[in-house]
């Protein structure tokens, strides 16, 4: 029987981190030029990036991407950054750009919007390496796989797990990351469903400075 050696587990009694769930643990990963990526903080605040413990950042923001925003993410980031490239409103040879500057800024991957056409979605694979294309139930997967999506990402809502689980019928062996909701059972429930790495939304800076303040008061 192998004896068991605990794993060291060392904190700063000067720094707040931001944990993700536990659960997040439990999902197999995707291995990505040799790191394994279970979770990914979703997120362009770098005060957060700076001080959590998740394996990778999604930085998806509901604006045109812009190069500036990426290169202060990445510049500051010490763990891998997936970057949005638009896919929506921003389409066409505008994307290929974006994709082929933020993997020169050094982000470990490219995140498309859903409404991505699937010929736009070949030419960024033929600019860069490793696309994240995000999916909705409707989703033709099999052409999205074939047009050179590296990995799929699914945020549905509470009907995440439902739509990760239709996509492993269709592909069994495809690399899913999903939105895991707010608890480790809600998390687990997309595991379950066959996603290898969570996306986890983190309460804004506001509700965390507010939370701190209010435990200052209490004391």
């Amino acid at each position: 029987m192998e004896e068991f050696i605990p794993i060291p587990n060392l904190t700063s009694s000067l720094r707040h981190i931001l944990r993700v769930p536990s659960a997040c643990y439990e999902a197999s990963g995707i291995v990505i030029n040799g790191r394994r990526i279970k979770s990914l903080v979703f997120t362009t605040d770098i005060a957060i990036i700076r001080n959590c413990d998740a394996d990778a950042v999604f930085a998806v923001y509901p604006f045109t991407p812009q190069q500036a925003i990426s290169d202060a993410i990445i510049r500051s980031s010490y763990i891998p950054v997936f970057c949005g490239c638009g896919g929506g409103t921003t389409k066409g040879l505008r994307t290929v750009s974006l994709a082929k500057d933020v993997e020169s800024q050094g982000a470990m991957g490219v995140v498309l919007n859903a409404p991505i056409s699937d010929l736009n979605l070949v030419a960024v694979a033929r600019a860069v390496d490793i696309i994240v294309t995000a999916t909705k139930q409707e989703t033709d997967i099999t052409a999205r796989i074939k047009a050179g999506a590296s990995i799929l990402n699914v945020a549905g809502g509470c009907r995440t797990p439902e739509i990760v689980q239709s996509i492993r019928e269709t592909a069994p062996d495809v690399p899913i990351i999903a939105t895991g909701g707010p608890t480790n059972e809600t998390i687990r429930a997309t595991i379950t469903a066959g996603a290898n790495a969570v996306t986890y939304t983190p309460s804004s800076a506001k509700v965390m400075f507010s939370e701190m303040m209010n435990h200052y008061r209490e004391e």
